[in-house]
């Protein structure tokens, strides 16, 4: 691609904060880095899939907020996380991490526990333990 056919369509998800960088050729033929704010179809694709992610997460908001989950169910979605990356990063095995999404089980996690989940999942261990669900917000 030449250095003046990378798309600059704008409007992307970050209102042209966001920034791709490629390699095109230049005017003598030799590659050089040059910033994007992307193209249409890839700002819509993303825009799809967040809206998918917000979508899901406030499902799980649903789901803890009428007992059917606890909270680790909904930090796990709004951290983008998946069973077994959380499982990895505290130190648990799968299984063990879905029970605790369990609000039974959830409720009698050790402090030690509650610090493991809060530490991954960027919040207080008070927050967690006490079912406060923080908002989603879209990394910029």
């Amino acid at each position: 691609m030449k250095k003046d056919e990378v798309p600059q369509d704008g409007d992307n998800l970050h209102h042209g904060t966001f920034k791709q960088l490629f390699y095109a050729v230049d005017a003598s033929g030799d590659y050089t880095p040059v910033s994007s704010v992307g193209w249409e179809p890839e700002n819509v694709a993303l825009g799809q899939a967040w809206e998918e992610v917000e979508h899901r997460v406030e499902a799980t908001r649903g789901k803890v907020a009428s007992g059917e989950l606890s909270p680790v169910a909904f930090y796990m979605e709004r951290t983008l996380l998946d069973l077994p990356l959380l499982a990895r990063k505290v130190g648990k095995f799968q299984w063990q991490v879905k029970r605790h999404m369990k609000p039974a089980v959830f409720k009698n996690l050790s402090a030690d526990m509650l610090a493991k989940y809060a530490a991954v999942f960027g919040i207080a261990a008070e927050t967690l333990q006490k079912g406060e669900l923080l908002p989603f917000q879209r990394p910029e």
